[in-house]
């Protein structure tokens, strides 16, 4: 009982920390969202003499979103949607008044209208969004068309800002990738132990953090494709695209890194339950390529040349090669898990699939 609270405050704790980190990324972009929604509804107000332009700041949040990617298309869906929502509830309020029944008539009609436009989900709903408004408020003639207006002032101002994107979603798919090595680091020094130990529990609670690793996987996914979009989105940030395109680029070899750790562990965890014995070269090796990850890590932290990581991978390599004439099929499965993932983070470390393969000699007996 007290190890299932005790793990269950640890994943509650570890939720929070994730929380907290995921909030520490989207500080930037809230603050962006903040100015967006004063601007838009100032101008809205103030220079256009709108009453009240509620859909001015709220169409500025729905494109600014949470993210950097799709900015440009959501501004254009929102548009359009609205354009078709104000289009068809005008008309149905104009020719048969306002009602329930009203109500239901020119949201399927206008959602009908807005499939037919576009495959887009959100053009779908602001279409249904904004006959419902012109049915429930009764808008008076040309409420309708200042909806609309409003709609673009939003749009516009969050173009605007979206040029002026902070260089933060170009440096956080490096920080997040260094992030995922480290935790493959961690893993991999757990699996060490279990092994040297031959503590099942120790085994298992290290492939449970193996298959953890998969939500920093996520994150690094969406960090990538957000810079790669920032870059692409915003003028002033045209000068990092290498380094945006460079980052997104680790997201595929970590991610069979990832996997293959999974694989090491799950083996490792099998062969402790089975009291297999893995030769102690090997558990060296698990040990020393956590020590690598490390480094790597460090490197990417420090926004030097991940080249500066190959030096213990290359080393490691070169031992793995060497096969235990007693090793059995765990065993061997963790030792070939290892040469696997020294090319998995040799590629992070810059280099190419073939010349990471050609690093990892062929395996012999001594």
């Amino acid at each position: 009982m007290a190890s299932r609270l005790a793990r269950a405050a640890d994943d509650a704790r570890t939720a929070l920390e994730r929380g907290l980190h995921r909030l520490r990324d989207r500080l930037a972009l809230l603050a962006q969202i903040g100015v967006g929604v004063v601007l838009a509804w100032t101008l809205a107000s103030q220079v256009l003499g709108h009453t009240q332009p509620f859909f001015a700041p709220v169409t500025a949040l729905i494109c600014l979103g949470l993210t950097y990617g799709q900015r440009l298309r959501r501004i254009v869906e929102v548009t359009l949607g609205v354009a078709v929502g104000v289009l068809v509830g005008d008309g149905v309020v104009l020719l048969l008044g306002s009602g329930p029944l009203q109500m239901a008539l020119v949201v399927v009609t206008a959602m009908a209208i807005a499939v037919v436009l576009s495959s887009g989900q959100l053009v779908v709903i602001q279409a249904g969004v904004q006959s419902v408004f012109i049915v429930a408020f009764a808008a008076s003639a040309g409420q309708g068309l200042s909806r609309w207006v409003d709609a673009l002032v939003g749009g516009l101002v969050a173009l605007v800002l979206g040029t002026l994107a902070p260089t933060t979603p170009v440096a956080r798919p490096r920080a997040e990738a260094a992030r995922t090595v480290r935790g493959v680091a961690a893993t991999l020094d757990d699996v060490a132990a279990a092994l040297r130990t031959g503590d099942a529990a120790a085994a298992v609670a290290a492939l449970e953090g193996a298959r953890a690793l998969e939500a920093r996987l996520g994150d690094l996914r969406l960090a990538a494709a957000e810079g790669v979009a920032a870059v692409r989105q915003s003028p002033l940030l045209r000068h990092h695209r290498p380094q945006a395109v460079a980052a997104s680029a680790l997201v595929v070899p970590l991610d069979r890194c990832v996997r293959n750790l999974r694989v090491l562990a799950r083996r490792a965890a099998v062969a402790v339950r089975r009291s297999e014995q893995v030769p102690p070269r090997y558990v060296d090796l698990v040990a020393e390529l956590a020590r690598a990850a490390e480094d790597l890590a460090r490197v990417l932290d420090e926004h030097t040349l991940p080249s500066a990581g190959r030096g213990v991978l290359e080393r490691v390599a070169g031992l793995s090669a060497r096969a235990e004439p007693a090793a059995g099929l765990s065993a061997e499965m963790v030792r070939g898990q290892v040469r696997s993932m020294v090319v998995d983070l040799l590629v992070v470390a810059g280099m190419d699939d073939d010349d990471a393969l050609e690093l990892v000699p062929e395996s012999h007996l001594p």
